[in-house]
């Protein structure tokens, strides 16, 4: 993504932006990606867990922690890995970006 909108982060750097408001625009479309896949995972992985487990002899109950704590990893992940390529996006010089157009 961040290689797909070099132009449009060099117009915005030309323009002023700062680093923070570059990364801030790149990473908010993938939290909300992220959220919107976990809202929809919960439910459907909660449901298939609790009828795997009835299958067994000794039975445990499913925390909301669990679903808290993968939620939270996946985000950590997402986030980590996309800041690292919006970094990269948005330190780099504008003038290499609009010199293709």
């Amino acid at each position: 993504m961040a290689v797909r909108r070099t132009k449009e982060i060099g117009v915005r750097k030309v323009n002023g932006a700062t680093i923070n408001g570059v990364m801030l625009m790149l990473n908010k479309n993938f939290v909300n990606r992220v959220l919107l896949a976990f809202t929809i995972a919960c439910p459907i992985g909660y449901y298939f867990m609790q009828r795997w487990l009835e299958n067994f002899a000794y039975r445990t109950t499913l925390s909301w922690w669990v679903f808290a704590l993968a939620g939270g990893f996946t985000l950590v992940i997402a986030l980590l890995t996309v800041s690292w390529q919006s970094w990269k996006a948005a330190t780099s010089n504008p003038v290499e970006a609009l010199r293709n157009e």
